[in-house]
């Protein structure tokens, strides 16, 4: 019988697993194993029957999902003989140590937790948590378990998030990399009405606010898809997904770039885009579909020259159809764009005499907005378009999520344009997402490029989303 050893790999995942500061956070970048040095440190605590702890994530979705944490942990944990418990979420070990995990979904959550003891408190991406969750529950972290209470959590850059702020001592604010001579440095700070107060030592602050005052120590250490040896040799593959993520994405879970921030020019770019003459021949073609953005603002055909004198937008959208076409090549080819600001019965006249002209092979995507409004909207335009095949998708997501599938296959020079009036609008909008006044163009063709790939930017965003987890324990050996 092979000997299954449970240790971490030499490097920033041994260093999380070492330290000795009340609070750790492990991350910086995709792929460095952080989620299997979160599972794998609470349990060096295995044969204490009066340890408990928790490792939180955002949502209970985000636990289950594939190969996420609580798939994660069945492979190591089983091992170790714990029990799982499917409602709560938890594992229960021969000593009755155990181990729960929860999410925080709502503010409010944390009041789940008043009046308890939890030992060790785990953060699955602490950008995802908001900076009153993470403090509240550091008021949970006391123990009488002989282990003094104590904090892990991983993540990824975010630059708005206020864990950039919380680990600000350790990146360099000019290039927004970590600095290395300061992974793992120990740092004192105490918190005054919502202020950190940071010191070189717990001597140093205790001699200033008093022995009351209960520094705590916190260290930022960063690790990256290249600390992770036993993820190339096993995975090679996953660098090359790191590397054709859209910009901003790249340069966040592959170079660990605290600075950088969604702004115009990040995701578009004139030049990913080659301008064809002609469409091609219909055996290239896998599938078309027409993505229609309806203005949310009313009015009245700007022909006309009237405007409809309750609606105080002087600059309202536009209403966008774009249709897509899917090359069996691989690439995409944009064939069309409509923009028009038109009256709400004008927009369903349109929408239905373009489906005519489109034909019933070129499926049209409408979005359903949130609340009964939209179901009654989805419900009438799905009567009106009796014929045509229809997908509605309810709108969840936010735009720059929704538009960075299409951005990163334009910038691998997969998106084709068909030469039409409609180019420089599109382009000049393009050029300028998102920090332009109307991303309607964008919303659109973000819309039917998903459709054409994922089926939905809701299945879209779950392979998205799994990326955070393409860094976890992948070894049948157990080897790390």
């Amino acid at each position: 019988m092979n000997k299954i050893i449970l240790q971490p790999q030499p490097g920033p995942q041994a260093q999380f697993l070492s330290t000795s500061a009340d609070i750790a956070i492990l991350g910086g970048a995709a792929g460095g194993g952080k989620t299997f040095g979160l599972l794998l440190e609470p349990i060096r605590h295995l044969n204490n029957k009066l340890f408990t702890g928790v490792i939180f994530r955002r949502t209970t979705k985000q636990i289950r999902a594939a190969g996420g944490l609580w798939s994660q942990s069945n492979k190591i944990y089983s091992l170790l003989n714990g029990i799982p418990r499917e409602g709560p979420l938890d594992w229960t070990f021969p000593s009755k140590m155990r181990l729960q995990f929860a999410h925080l979904e709502h503010e409010s959550n944390v009041s789940d937790w008043q009046g308890t003891e939890v030992p060790f408190i785990g953060f699955e991406e602490l950008t995802h948590f908001t900076e009153r969750q993470f403090f509240y529950m550091l008021s949970r972290n006391r123990s009488t378990s002989g282990v003094p209470g104590y904090v892990r959590a991983t993540t990824n850059p975010d630059y708005n998030s206020w864990v950039k702020r919380l680990i600000q001592w350790w990146i360099n604010p000019k290039t927004g990399f970590a600095i290395p001579e300061r992974s793992g440095v120990l740092r004192w700070f105490v918190r005054r009405e919502d202020q950190i107060i940071w010191g070189n030592s717990r001597k140093e602050l205790v001699e200033q606010y008093g022995e009351l005052s209960f520094p705590k120590s916190l260290t930022f250490i960063p690790a990256n898809v290249y600390d992770n040896k036993i993820l190339m040799e096993k995975d090679p593959n996953y660098l090359a997904n790191l590397m054709a993520l859209p910009k901003i994405d790249r340069e966040q879970l592959l170079n660990a770039n605290w600075n950088v921030q969604a702004c115009a020019g990040m995701f578009f770019q004139r030049r990913y885009f080659e301008v064809v003459d002609a469409t091609p021949a219909d055996m290239e073609i896998v599938k078309i579909v027409r993505c229609w953005d309806r203005a949310a603002t009313k009015v009245d055909d700007e022909n006309s020259g009237i405007r409809d004198p309750k609606n105080k937008n002087k600059d309202p959208d536009y209403t966008v159809g774009c249709k897509m076409a899917k090359l069996r090549s691989g690439h995409f080819l944009i064939l069309d764009i409509i923009r028009v600001r038109l009256s709400t019965f004008e927009v369903e006249k349109l929408i239905l005499n373009t489906a005519k002209q489109d034909g019933i092979n070129v499926t049209i995507k409408i979005f359903q907005d949130p609340g009964s409004a939209g179901v009654y909207e989805k419900e009438s335009t799905i009567r009106m378009l009796a014929g045509f095949n229809v997908e509605v998708e309810k709108v969840i997501r936010d735009k720059i999520t929704s538009a960075k599938p299409l951005s990163a296959q334009s910038e691998a020079g997969n998106v084709r344009v068909l030469r039409g009036k409609w180019n420089e609008s599109f382009f000049s909008e393009a050029e300028n997402f998102p920090d332009v006044d109307h991303d309607d163009q964008i919303d659109a063709a973000s819309g039917a490029f998903n459709l054409l790939n994922f089926g939905s930017v809701g299945e879209f965003t779950e392979a998205y989303e799994q990326d955070d987890y393409q860094d976890n324990f992948n070894s049948e050996e157990l080897s790390w």
